[in-house]
């Protein structure tokens, strides 16, 4: 007798452990890794169509490779916040192609961050402070195809939806960003980010970024379609992802000054 009920007592704590809900330290950290850390490394196919106030359209083709430091994508491991290496390949329009942006991003160091410039055989080192200006030209900054580290703000849970997590986050440097805060409303199932509302410093909603796609690859929930928009010029872009891949093997020396030169066409096909 006295065993079934150690077994009951045991089942019910299991059952109430899995139900309670997550801290929003997890919530945040799941969200990172479900954005930015799927998979030890990916590659995706980007079309970039930018719109502005006056519904003119330019149009970018670029393909982004990901390498990441971790071994494993787990979250015990710390694969959520690890450093990474970004390679981006511009492909179209002919001003623009064969432009290549390297990042090795560094959690515990500034970002560093290169710019290939095809017609003038230059490489350009970005300095890290332009990470919150535009990726060239479109709506999007540097910092939101890389990722801003986790820690470089304050998370607080304001609201629990039926369907998501609503984080306010609070930069802890407020001088080094243009924005005083921003909120994420994360999907309590995949843990991305479907929309993210950023405030300025008078308290009124500036940008806001979408997820308008959600597919699964290789087992992943993967955003393959997102917009962002700038309220106050009132310009759009939209980026859509096809040939998502994870797990391709990416050697890290791809990531290097070398393949800002010559472009590995292997990874790029």
């Amino acid at each position: 007798m006295k065993s079934i009920i150690i077994l009951v007592l045991f089942l019910v704590n299991g059952l109430a452990f899995a139900a309670a809900p997550p801290t929003v330290d997890e919530i945040v950290n799941r969200s990172n890794l479900a954005t930015y850390y799927q998979g030890k490394d990916g590659i995706a196919k980007v079309t970039m169509i930018i719109t502005d106030s006056q519904q003119r359209e330019r149009e970018r083709k670029l393909t982004i490779l990901r390498r990441d430091q971790p071994d494993t994508d787990s979250l015990e491991n710390g694969a959520y916040r690890g450093n990474q290496k970004f390679y981006v390949y511009f492909s179209r329009p002919a001003d623009i192609n064969k432009t290549a942006f390297l990042v090795w991003k560094n959690i515990d160091l500034e970002d560093d961050r290169w710019m290939y410039l095809p017609a003038l055989d230059l490489v350009k080192r970005i300095a890290a402070s332009d990470k919150r200006t535009s990726f060239v030209g479109s709506d999007f900054f540097y910092e939101d195809v890389s990722g801003r580290d986790i820690d470089e703000d304050s998370h607080e849970l304001v609201d629990t939806t039926d369907k998501y997590y609503v984080i306010k986050n609070t930069p802890k440097d407020p001088a080094a960003v243009e924005f005083s805060y921003f909120k994420m409303y994360i999907h309590k199932e995949t843990f991305i980010p479907v929309q993210v509302e950023f405030f300025d410093k008078q308290d009124m909603k500036y940008r806001v970024a979408r997820a308008l796609k959600v597919e699964t690859i290789q087992g992943y929930p993967t955003v393959t379609k997102s917009s962002m928009e700038n309220l106050k010029t009132g310009s759009k872009t939209v980026m859509e992802y096809t040939s998502v891949k994870y797990d391709s093997d990416i050697p890290e020396d791809i990531f290097s000054e070398r393949y800002l030169r010559k472009a590995p066409r292997k990874f790029l096909k």
